[in-house]
């Protein structure tokens, strides 16, 4: 069974950083590609960030530039770099993965930024 565990999460002034972690309890080598989704108050869940098992990455225009996504085959485990944070990242951060036809999801990790 795959499981998804986020962590990382927290409250961060704007202009901050923080780095959020998805592990997951099986190989993520086989995953098609691994994602970063963010779900603020009263608004749908977005794609923030991907990266496919061959490492290429892409991002949402609002977070290109200041976010960084990465993978640790060895770890099984995704990482979200976020760097010059604003009150508009803030959100529930939800980790993804997708092996053929099949999707599975974090529990997600809440993410605050306050001006």
């Amino acid at each position: 069974q795959v499981q998804l565990v986020e962590s990382g999460g927290g409250l961060v002034q704007a202009g901050g950083s923080l780095r959020v972690s998805c592990s997951a309890s099986v190989t993520i080598y086989n995953f098609n590609s691994m994602a970063w989704y963010r779900q603020a108050p009263g608004k749908q869940r977005e794609l923030v960030a991907a990266i496919t098992s061959g490492g290429g990455a892409n991002y949402a225009d609002s977070v290109q530039g200041r976010f960084t996504i990465s993978r640790d085959n060895a770890k099984n485990t995704v990482y979200l770099q976020m760097n010059s944070l604003k009150p508009e990242d803030t959100g529930v951060y939800y980790c993804c993965a997708k092996r053929l036809l099949s999707t599975y999801w974090g529990q997600g990790t809440q993410v605050t930024v306050s001006t």
